[in-house]
This record gives structure tokens, sequence and C-alpha cells, in this order.
């Protein structure tokens, strides 16, 4: 009972400390507000107090605290590891902001951090020792491999999207649209990540980029062979003066081609990786059901 109490006792001295650092930097907010106001000479509201509880614990806690790690977490953290996080942030589709990347890296590791000494002050022994720094590991490295995980399977759905993406575009331009109208139109019948990078490759051109140059970000963007393929032939067609519509036509035949052959290859694989689950899980419970019966005959026969 005492070791449930400590440990109940050290959890919430550890779960505290969060909330008053996002007090004491929501505090600090406000004040500078008010410095800030009468530096200027405005005037400073009548009822402060009930302007911030007016707000939402979200932003008067959690924004401030997050801000904050995200500071702290960015001026320790190597160039080099926050340029690599932006790149797999940026292959990701950007699901948040490297600010918020950082805090979350920091946030997780001070977590298992605080775990892990909980933990050994309850149980202070060899085991608890030795896994608290792997706890304050995996808080640092589990971002990164969320992350990932999740450029992967961007990538995926980028490459199988990207052959209906190049019939499209050969349709609309054999129908009579530019180039760019077909981008605009494939862009707007396309929800998936293919379609949103298409979007962003127009706005960019919209903006004054030339299009070869908005072309070639899509590929930075995204790191998928295919698609650097077709870029790199597109900017050729136009160099050289060929018909955008035979390259389409032509870079979109060859993508159904190879699509086939991944999926044919995965098809391949599909009996290698079925071997594990056949030994380890079916065929035990198989030979249980099949000699269970006659093994409990046997016994009863010549127990």
């Amino acid at each position: 009972m005492s070791t449930a109490v400590l440990f109940l006792a050290a959890l919430a001295i550890v779960s505290s400390v969060p909330l008053l650092v996002a007090s004491a930097v929501a505090g600090r907010g406000a004040s500078s507000r008010v410095s800030r106001n009468l530096a200027a000479g405005l005037p400073v509201p009548a009822d402060l107090r009930r302007m911030v509880l007016a707000q939402s614990a979200r932003e008067r806690a959690l924004q401030p605290l997050a801000a904050a790690l995200a500071r702290r977490a960015r001026r320790i953290t190597p160039a080099g590891v926050v340029e690599a996080a932006e790149r797999r942030l940026m292959l990701a589709g950007e699901p948040a902001t490297i600010e918020h990347f950082l805090a979350a890296k920091l946030a997780l590791a001070a977590a298992a951090a605080g775990a892990g000494l909980v933990w050994a002050f309850v149980d202070p022994s060899a085991t608890s020792v030795l896994l608290a720094p792997a706890a304050v590991a995996v808080g640092v490295t589990l971002p990164d491999a969320i992350v990932a995980r999740m450029a992967r399977a961007r990538q995926e759905r980028i490459l199988v999207d990207l052959p209906d993406v190049l019939d499209q575009l050969t349709v609309c331009v054999e129908a009579g649209l530019g180039f760019d109208a077909a981008l605009a139109r494939v862009a707007g019948t396309n929800h998936g990540p293919l379609g949103g990078e298409i979007g962003r490759v127009l706005q960019d051109v919209n903006v004054g980029i030339p299009r070869r140059d908005a072309l070639e970000r899509l590929v930075e963007r995204t790191a998928v062979p295919e698609l650097r393929q077709f870029v790199h032939a597109v900017a050729q067609a136009e160099s050289y003066g060929m018909p955008v519509a035979s390259v389409l036509r032509a870079q979109a035949a060859e993508q159904r081609a190879r699509r086939s052959s991944r999926a044919e290859e995965r098809a391949q694989k599909m009996p290698v990786k079925i071997v594990f689950p056949l030994v380890f899980c079916i065929l035990p419970a198989m030979f249980v059901v099949v000699i269970g019966p006659a093994a409990i005959r046997l016994f009863r026969t010549f127990g």
C-alpha cells in the first residue's frame, strides 16, 4: 500500500510541473502584453483578468507551453537534425510545423524521463535504472518514426495514383486543354496527396514561378523516382518542342506497366510471407484439433 501511495504522489508531482510552467508562461505573456500597451501609449483594458479567462484553456495554457517548448527544443537541437526533420515533414505532407514537431519530441522525452524517475524512486532496481534511458530514447525517436511512416505511406499513395493522373492529363490535353488547364482539372478532381501537390504547383505558377521550377519543387516535396522521370520528360518535351500529348501518353503507358509489375512482384512475395503465420499460428491449431482428440483417447486407454 505504501509503495502505491508513493508512486501516486511522485506521479502527481511530475504531472504538476507542466501545469506550473504553463501558468507561469501564460502570466508572463499577459504581463508582457500590458507592458507593450503601456510603452506604446495604448489604453490598458479595464478587466484584463476577465479577458484572459474568457479565452479557452488551449489558448491560455497549451499554446504558450507548446511555443516555449518549441523555442527551447530548437535552441538545443543541432542544425543538421532540424534540417533532416524539416525534410521528413515535407515528405510526409507537412502534418505539423517544425516547431510543433520539436516540441513534441522534447515533451515526450521529458515525460519519459519523469516516468523513469518515478519508477526508479518507487522500485530502485537495476531494471528501472536501465529502462529509464531507454524510455527517453523511445520518446525522442517516436515522432521521427511516426513521421517517417507517414512519409512512406504518402509516397506509396502518390506512386499508386500517378498512372491514373497521367491518363487524365493525357485525355485533357488531347481534348484541347493547355497543360496548365489540364493540371488544374486534375488538381480539382483528385483529392489525394498527388492532387494536392499539383495544386501547389499551380499556386507557384500563379505567383510568378516558372513552371519548370514549380515542377522541380514538386519532385523535391515528393521524392518519388517515377514522378521525377515524368517531370524531366515534360521539361525535355518543352525544350525540344515535342508534343506534350505524346509524351504524356508514353509516360502513362509506362507507369501503368510499372504498376502492374509491382503488383505481380507483391503477389509473388505473398507465399513467402504467409509461411511464418502458417507455421506458427495455423498449423499448431490444426494439430490440436486433429491430433488432440486422438491423444486424449490414447491417454485414457493406456493411462
